[in-house]
């Protein structure tokens, strides 16, 4: 694997660095194609997809963290990453995100599944192959938490699982975000998700007033939305760590231990180490979403990401021969 030598030992410049430093997504060479997918009768979901000169070597499904969009910058740089290694690339959209808010009744939580596995399952009857899934922070529960629930059956539309700084315990995650060293990163998740759920034309200002927190919102607006009452529900049926054990296809799992955002101590639970399918790759250094490295890996996980699954893309999988 791909050497990491971090460019900043501090978790926070990580984290910042990660967020702010330009990125190239390719689309000079590689141009956006955006796609509306219905999932169900009244939701449309967003992805936007960049496909190789030639046949593609694989399809790569991006998912974006809390608050996100394929206009993040770690969206952009695997993109371009995925198609010079000769992959489609596809940046998938949670719903209400990506200037989608109007088209569905219904946000989005960590938990909701329903709309990648609908995509995915398109993409297979269009005759592509099985799809490696990348989720990014709060993606990458989605994604575990896909495949943790489909078991067996998921070989037909996933290769194999990328999860970079995964929240796989809500409500620990929720408690750590809330501590003073991680204000900042509240604030503006906070001011985000008002902001999304505003543009959705059913919520006002005032139906904000009280809320400071990430766990606030979900507690009030997110929980309730989908029928798990309250936040502490929500999380706890909601969280990948519940499910991990199902999971029956390859996985890497990127954490940084200095990480602000997610505690480290989750990886070492059993459900996680138990499975053999999964891969604990951990730094010392690298923050939430940041691994910003030393040249010639700028973007360390987009290397360590793509090194993988160009490995596993060598491995045919046995549903490579089937469609759906």
């Amino acid at each position: 694997m791909v050497h990491f030598d971090p460019l900043f030992r501090n978790p926070h410049w990580q984290a910042v660095a990660g967020h702010l430093w330009k990125r190239d997504g390719g689309e000079a060479r590689f141009p956006i194609e955006r796609r509306l997918f219905q999932t169900e009768p009244d939701v449309q979901v967003l992805v936007e997809s960049q496909r190789p000169g030639g046949p593609a070597a694989g399809e790569i499904v991006m998912v974006h963290g809390l608050e996100g969009s394929g206009e993040a910058g770690y969206m952009r740089s695997l993109g371009a990453a995925a198609l010079r290694a000769g992959f489609a690339a596809h940046r998938f959209h949670m719903r209400t995100c990506g200037g989608t808010e109007r088209l569905c009744p219904t946000l989005y939580h960590a938990g909701l599944t329903s709309d990648l596995l609908a995509v995915l399952r398109q993409l297979r009857s269009e005759g592509r192959a099985p799809a490696f899934l990348v989720g990014f922070s709060l993606g990458g529960n989605v994604v575990l938490k896909l495949a943790g629930e489909m078991g067996e059956s998921a070989r037909p539309l996933v290769h194999g699982i990328c999860a970079v700084s995964t929240p796989l315990d809500l409500a620990a995650c929720a408690s750590r975000i809330a501590q003073p060293a991680n204000r900042l990163y509240q604030r503006r998740f906070v001011r985000r998700m008002r902001a999304r759920l505003c543009a959705t034309g059913r919520y006002q200002g005032r139906n904000f007033r009280g809320l400071r927190s990430v766990k606030d919102i979900d507690d009030r607006i997110t929980a309730p939305s989908f029928g798990f009452g309250d936040a502490a529900n929500y999380y706890r049926t909601q969280s990948a760590i519940r499910c991990v054990d199902g999971i029956r296809v390859p996985v890497l799992l990127i954490q940084a231990m200095d990480d602000t955002i997610v505690p480290f101590d989750i990886f070492a639970a059993g459900a996680v180490r138990a499975n053999p399918r999964i891969e604990v790759l951990a730094t010392e250094h690298g923050g939430h979403v940041g691994f910003v490295g030393r040249r010639p890996h700028r973007f360390w996980a987009d290397d360590a990401v793509m090194e993988w699954i160009v490995g596993q893309s060598a491995t045919k999988s046995p549903s490579d021969s089937s469609r759906l």
